[in-house]
């Protein structure tokens, strides 16, 4: 449906360009925003890669053992179906400590590794996702950010006079979002199993 969308806009700005004269300017605007997305992806590059050398670090030296010792509390009220020495859970731990760092792109690999390992533990209909990987999902796009690194990063590039004022109020919203989709897991979930 989005690719409908995204297709249906493209088609009308083309249109609307066209009907007034001006297609140049598509095919100008398209050039020049390629160009400013080579740049910001390759200036964003040496920010990705500190981060998961870090992470690659930490997981080498054993702190994501001793962080997923020291969530296992709130980690196993969260996914309750998971073993608490599973390999799923140190992906999932690593997920979440990649979006609190605000590294979205990062934290994909270990995304996926979760959702693999959730879906060895399934033991229903393999089309069907298990409540772990549902409350995953609603916490990876969820996660409460504490340093939105990556938005730090381009409004750096960009020349923000204050690249780091956002951090407040990302912090709230990524709080508030999170405490959304928690909330609304727990419901669904139970609307779902009452419903049966």
């Amino acid at each position: 449906m989005v690719n409908y969308i995204w297709l249906g806009m493209i088609v009308i700005g083309v249109l609307v360009a066209a009907i007034n004269g001006h297609v140049e300017v598509v095919t100008k605007a398209a050039l020049e925003g390629a160009q400013v997305a080579v740049q910001t992806a390759i200036d964003l590059i040496a920010i990705i890669t500190l981060w998961l050398g870090i992470m690659k670090l930490a997981e080498a030296a054993g702190l994501v053992r001793a962080l997923a010792r020291m969530v296992q509390p709130i980690t196993r009220f969260l996914f309750p179906s998971v073993p608490k020495d599973h390999p799923a859970m140190g992906a999932i731990v690593m997920n979440l400590s990649a979006n609190i760092l605000g590294l979205g792109n990062a934290s994909t690999p270990m995304g996926l590794i979760a959702m693999q390992e959730l879906q060895k533990l399934n033991r229903g209909d393999p089309k069907e996702a298990t409540d772990a990987m549902c409350t995953f999902l609603a916490l990876n796009t969820s996660c409460i950010t504490l340093i939105p690194t990556t938005i730090i990063g381009i409004r750096l590039i960009y020349g923000s006079a204050d690249p780091t004022e956002i951090v407040g109020t990302t912090i709230f919203a990524t709080a508030a979002g999170m405490t959304v989709a928690v909330c609304m897991d727990r419901l669904l979930r139970y609307l779902y199993y009452r419903g049966r």
